[in-house]
């Protein structure tokens, strides 16, 4: 997932039909889950813009094929790049349309091995907490997964239970791009298993990243007739910008998140080699947090045309470029059976976090998408990441009752 968290609370939804649902306490799977996680950490599946640090995920994808495929899913790999080889992995049990989709996330972050406690590649166990690479974000859900299916008679399964394992959503989210590129309906609801400590999240803020690039012409700063400074086409382009944000914080409000509003931070410039010469160049990134409604399309236009705009006054070539195609906000209604459902299980009302998740090429399929998972995400992209054994156990009891709810008969 991308930047931070910050829970904010929706209104409580009551699942009309929840007495039909009863979490049992089921045996212990917790050697079996620390036994599979342990697996997946070992393998190494780092994903990241810079080459020098990006990995294959094909070993993670093939150790859950095997697992998957053992527990019965039929299985198939979609291939999202070659180099290196990238694949998603969609297992399915059960047969039909509609039905469930559990859905995570094969890579990791770059780690800095010096200052882990101990090899981010071995999962190891301390006060109540399983320590490695990913454990917490989010390889321990592939394990809890199978654990919530055992003992399940296949035969009761009146909808498909889907379970897709995603390439890249660390750094391109190309896996989930790929997916949705694709037109493939998964099913009528979607759990991911982003860490959210067990709190159901149905909506975040999108992304937007943007680079504008400036061309003038260059001369001596004397005369400024004989160019065309970028830099001050840039100033009045970032002035705009700052008009624009303010516009934008009166259109878009929404009290559901800490920062109620949408935000665009200047965050890098440069242009310029002299004080005594004209600046030919200059060029300007910045991130834009939308809200959920606001139109991804309709921004990009508004911010495109302001940097055109801006740039003819001034003689200019001005060009706005999108680094990465923009992540869409998550907005599933806080009246979704999901996450009714995960509300009353969890006992824990629906939320709002900060960070980008996969969320919204699910509900481009048909998904009512919730996040909900066992990590804390204080503890993902940084040293000795865990996950709580306690937590993660409950979200075996959890992820059981979703299954039967949404595939199996009563």
């Amino acid at each position: 997932m991308l930047a931070y968290l910050v829970f904010r609370h929706s209104p409580r939804v009551i699942f009309p039909d929840l007495t039909r649902i009863r979490l049992t306490t089921m045996p212990t799977h917790e050697s079996q889950v620390k036994q599979q996680l342990a697996e997946l950490v070992a393998l190494p599946s780092v994903s990241a813009v810079d080459p020098a640090f990006d990995m294959s995920n094909a070993g993670v994808v093939d150790a859950l094929a095997s697992r998957y495929s053992d527990a019965g899913f039929s299985v198939s790999r979609q291939e999202v790049s070659l180099t290196p080889s990238k694949f998603n992995l969609i297992a399915r049990l059960g047969s039909g349309s509609g039905g469930l989709v559990l859905s995570g996330h094969t890579d990791t972050v770059p780690f800095d091995s010096g200052l882990w406690d101990s090899d981010p590649f071995v999962l190891s166990e301390r006060d109540g907490c399983w320590y490695g690479l990913g454990s917490a974000d989010m390889k321990c859900f592939f394990p809890l997964v199978l654990a919530a299916l055992d003992g399940l008679d296949p035969s009761r399964f009146v909808a498909p239970l889907t379970v897709l394992a995603t390439a890249d959503e660390e750094s391109s989210m190309a896996g989930a791009r790929v997916l949705a590129a694709s037109g493939q309906a998964l099913g009528d609801f979607a759990l991911i298993g982003e860490p959210t400590q067990l709190i159901p999240i149905h909506q975040h803020k999108g992304i937007l990243i943007g680079r504008i690039e400036l061309l003038g012409r260059s001369g001596h700063s004397s005369d400024p007739s004989l160019g065309a400074n970028a830099l001050d086409c840039m100033h009045d382009i970032m002035s705009g910008l700052k008009e624009w944000r303010s516009r934008a914080a009166e259109r878009f409000v929404d009290g559901a998140f800490k920062v109620p509003v949408p935000t665009l931070n200047l965050g890098r410039i440069n242009g310029g080699d002299s004080p005594n010469r004209i600046c030919a160049n200059c060029e300007l990134l910045f991130d834009i947090r939308l809200m959920p409604q606001m139109s991804l399309d309709g921004t990009v236009a508004e911010i495109r045309d302001l940097v055109v705009k801006v740039s003819d006054a001034h003689g200019i070539k001005g060009e706005l470029i999108l680094p990465m195609a923009p992540i869409a906000a998550l907005d599933t209604p806080a009246s979704s059976a999901l996450v009714g459902l995960l509300s009353e299980l969890s006992g824990n009302a629906p939320q709002t976090v900060a960070f980008a998740t996969e969320g919204p090429f699910l509900n481009a399929l048909g998904c009512e998408s919730v996040i909900f998972g066992p990590g804390n995400i204080a503890t993902a992209h940084q040293p000795n990441e865990y996950v709580e054994i306690a937590r993660a156990l409950r979200m075996i009891e959890i992820l059981r009752a979703t299954i039967e709810r949404f595939c199996c008969d009563g």
